[in-house]
């Protein structure tokens, strides 16, 4: 990954997009080979396929946990601030209760706790309606601008298009492409999902 850009993991579904996510954001080890991160050691956000969050706890207080867990200086302000940014009601309505959606960009808000520079997103837009898409987008547009980077799983090839700088095509758990949007329209990869 590069600063500033944007790269599309695809493939068919067991291919190991997610577990090459989980394997990025430190939560699961390689069976091989080893991942190496640029100095000096990067904040990493990750928003899972499956919502990583307390169901008995609250929008904001899932918020205020993984905020003091992750050592953040002003607490409130960044709850606040972020509860805003991803448009989550405040209420006090457990996470559990809470349509996919809201689920989602719950996580998404908790990803984004220590403004990473490299943001990790799993099938990222599968539950949010076109208004959600629209605004994760803005938000992993703003962590690209800022220098950062953002790794997204995706089976969406209009939003592959829309969205990434580079696509990176995984096979039974192998890399077979890696290039440009344009390099991977004229690979016999792009056959696979057309």
């Amino acid at each position: 990954m590069r600063a500033g850009e944007t790269l599309a993991l695809i493939g068919p579904n067991g291919a190991g997009k997610s577990t090459l996510l989980a394997i990025l954001a430190g939560a699961l080890a390689p069976s091989s080979g080893r991942v190496t991160a640029a100095e000096p050691p990067r904040r990493i956000g990750w928003v899972p396929q499956r919502a990583g969050l307390y169901g008995r706890l609250s929008a904001r207080e899932n918020l205020v946990l993984f905020a003091k867990l992750e050592g953040v200086a002003d607490v409130p302000a960044a709850v606040e601030g972020l509860l805003r940014l991803v448009a989550l009601p405040d209420d006090r309505k457990p996470a559990a209760e809470l349509s996919g959606g809201n689920q989602q960009r719950l996580n998404l808000a908790i990803a984004l706790l220590g403004a990473p520079d490299l943001l990790l997103l799993d099938e990222p837009t599968a539950a949010l309606d076109p208004t959600q898409r629209h605004a994760l987008w803005a938000v992993a547009s703003d962590v690209r601008e800022r220098g950062g980077a953002v790794v997204f799983a995706t089976q969406n090839l209009e939003e592959l298009e829309r969205v990434a700088d580079r696509v990176a095509v995984l096979l039974g758990g192998k890399l077979v492409f890696d290039g440009s949007i344009a390099e991977y329209k004229r690979s016999p990869e792009a056959d696979v999902f057309a």
